[in-house]
């Protein structure tokens, strides 16, 4: 690559998918989940600053801002802080305010997985040569089963040896859907990374959702700053509506496109998720900590500091944080969030 990019990390969620380890301060991002390093630290690792990558721009909430120093482990950053939680077009449309014109921002979210990260550079560059013509770019992960708990991209025409164009972005999918989509190919899991010129977007941003860009662009002029960190006027961000970025931009432009990837992705959003991800014994448990089994597989057991002991279970998880314990089978994990609810 020889433009320089800036890296958008978003860091703005709480994450109680991963509940009861994920909450509040420890959102998600900030957990080491697979490995040693956190998800947010494995996020900064990707795009190292030099001759590719500028100093990142990070996003955050007031509460995250000490976690986020303390992980940054002295690494040059700019941190921008959301006074509230107003999704992702509202975050991105800050960054975009921030970003001379023709700089390149690659937009991430802070939580999740990518193993091969050579491969995501080469997507990466791909993806740069499009942005330089004026699109913008999402990057689009090549399925390998018929996910339901995703959105999808179809790519349309080809474009030269870069990626595609964009024909439709197509919401969370009934199973047979995604069957069909998998059977068919030219779809892509929608990843919710993306790549693009700031003024290209800004314009977007002015055409398709004015109000969210022009509260965040107020937001940054009125900001204080604070070393490292720009506060968004709270008053003037507020006003933004609250939309995600594919809702408020990327569906509704006519110059979308898409760089098809396998990377190694995951959003690490079950525990379900975790396990898939992390180092089982020969019988399938991932055990973290004082653990005993017998007569057990297939599970999950996240001790957090108590001895927990299992005997004829399988296919279970089981993670203890403090006083909340959470059990449940790992094909249930999608209904954590009950339990998140009950426990606030």
């Amino acid at each position: 690559m020889t433009l320089m990019i800036q890296p958008v990390i978003l860091c703005g969620g709480a994450g109680t998918r991963l509940w009861p380890e994920s909450r509040g301060d420890r959102a998600k991002q900030f957990l080491s989940l697979t490995g040693e390093q956190s998800l947010f630290r494995q996020t900064l690792a990707r795009t190292p600053a030099g001759s590719d990558f500028l100093p990142p721009i990070i996003l955050c909430g007031d509460s995250h801002v000490a976690t986020v120093r303390e992980q940054m482990d002295d690494r040059e950053a700019e941190l921008v802080v959301e006074p509230m939680p107003r999704n992702t077009a509202a975050a991105i449309a800050l960054a975009v305010a921030r970003a001379d014109a023709d700089t390149l921002l690659l937009v991430m979210p802070s939580d999740h997985v990518i193993a091969d990260v050579p491969a995501f550079h080469a997507a990466i560059a791909k993806g740069a040569r499009l942005a330089q013509q004026d699109w913008l770019v999402t990057f689009g992960i090549t399925p390998d089963a018929p996910e339901t708990g995703f959105g999808y991209i179809a790519g349309g025409g080809p474009l030269g040896e870069d990626g595609f164009a964009v024909d439709r972005f197509i919401e969370k999918p009934p199973l047979a859907d995604a069957e069909a989509m998998l059977a068919a190919g030219g779809y892509s899991w929608n990843a919710g990374i993306f790549l693009f010129r700031a003024a290209r977007m800004r314009d977007a941003m002015l055409t398709h959702c004015r109000a969210i860009f022009e509260a965040a662009d107020r937001a940054v002029a009125a900001g204080m700053r604070d070393g490292d960190a720009l506060y968004a006027d709270a008053v003037e961000f507020e006003k933004a509506p609250s939309d995600s970025i594919d809702y408020a931009v990327m569906e509704k432009d006519d110059r979308v496109a898409v760089v098809p990837v396998a990377m190694g992705w995951s959003d690490l959003g079950s525990w379900q998720a975790v396990h898939t991800l992390a180092a089982c014994d020969a019988i399938g448990n991932a055990a973290t900590g004082d653990v005993f089994l017998h007569d057990s597989h297939g599970n999950l057991i996240r001790a957090g500091g108590k001895r927990v002991s299992l005997i004829g279970m399988s296919d279970i998880a089981v993670v203890v944080d403090g006083d909340d314990i959470l059990i449940m089978p790992l094909k249930r994990c999608q209904d954590v969030r009950a339990a998140a609810k009950a426990r606030e």
